[in-house]
């Protein structure tokens, strides 16, 4: 079985289970822990209310550890309805072009660390789950012409993890009303009715993210923030900003509006164009050597060349 299969079946199980069975794993240990020390009283579990609202007031007190297990949970779903690309050699050149530009981006490392994967799919999307798990279609990556464009769609993925965009379509009312995730001390002494709740609301939260990705799509705001940050970290490794204007213009012209894919979920391709080109300004990026220039179109090709 191939390596891609492998992590594909890995996110799929894994990830479905902790989905489903994270907090009923925690339940079994606070239900331990209620039989060795008794039943907590009134003022004990108010005490935890109050402490798991000021812990989970907001997506920023999310932990990179429960920031990974949701966003393994979202792959899941995404996974569960899509095929991965089963071809190690895409596989690599992704995860290596990937991982260098992360490198270059405001947030080098996640808790589970930063990997992509191709989806055999003709849509043309991509979908960065938080904690780092990026899914890109074989329908965005037919649209990109280079190297310098490969890293501009990847870029752009990575800064919505690096800036947490998915966590901040987690519905305000989930955040309050509980502690996301595992390892809390709260989650430690509820008894299994709060624990139940508490996976119910993890279930959710799962469910708003994928529903951003899938369905509504980023505000346009953070689909413009996600853009200047990708410019920012190509500046940074030396590939071309501009090809992120340049894959724009090719995505315009094959996507259908109305359609159920990148057209669905994020603005159109000419008022992002307009919004880079004003971050951009009168940058221009120092062409590459002729070595460099053969070896990134060597890659690509050898990468993406039956695509």
């Amino acid at each position: 079985m191939s390596r891609l299969l492998c992590l594909a079946l890995l996110l799929v199980s894994a990830a479905a289970a902790e989905a489903q069975g994270l907090f009923g794993q925690l339940g079994n240990a606070a239900t331990g822990a209620l039989q060795g020390a008794g039943v907590i009283n009134q003022d004990q579990k108010a005490a935890i209310d109050t402490g798991s609202a000021a812990v989970a007031k907001s997506f920023e007190d999310i932990t990179p550890e429960q920031e990974y297990y949701i966003g393994r949970a979202v792959a899941a779903q995404l996974l569960a309805t899509r095929k991965p690309y089963d071809v190690q050699k895409v596989t690599d050149y992704l995860n290596v072009l990937g991982r260098a530009l992360a490198q270059a981006s405001d947030r080098p490392e996640t808790f589970g660390g930063y990997h992509f994967l191709a989806i055999d799919s003709d849509e043309i999307n991509a979908f960065a789950a938080p904690g780092g798990l990026i899914l890109v279609t074989r329908g965005l990556l037919r649209c990109a012409q280079s190297e310098d464009a490969v890293a501009s769609i990847l870029a752009h993925e990575i800064a919505h993890v690096a800036k947490q965009h998915g966590l901040k379509a987690i519905k305000k009312d989930r955040l309050t009303k509980a502690v996301i995730g595992a390892g809390t001390a709260a989650a430690q002494v509820l008894g299994p009715k709060e624990l139940q709740e508490q996976t119910s609301i993890f279930k959710d939260s799962v469910g708003d993210i994928t529903s951003t990705l899938v369905n509504s799509g980023y505000s346009r705001d953070l689909e413009f923030d996600a853009d200047a940050a990708a410019v920012e970290t190509l500046k940074r490794v030396g590939y071309d900003p501009r090809s992120l204007v340049a894959m724009l213009t090719v995505m315009k012209s094959k996507v259908k509006p109305g359609g159920a894919d990148f057209s669905k979920t994020h603005p159109e391709p000419q008022d992002r164009i307009a919004q880079i080109e004003k971050v951009l300004g009168s940058y221009k990026t120092a062409a590459p050597s002729a070595d460099v220039a053969a070896a990134r179109m060597a890659r690509y090709k050898a990468a993406l060349g039956e695509i």
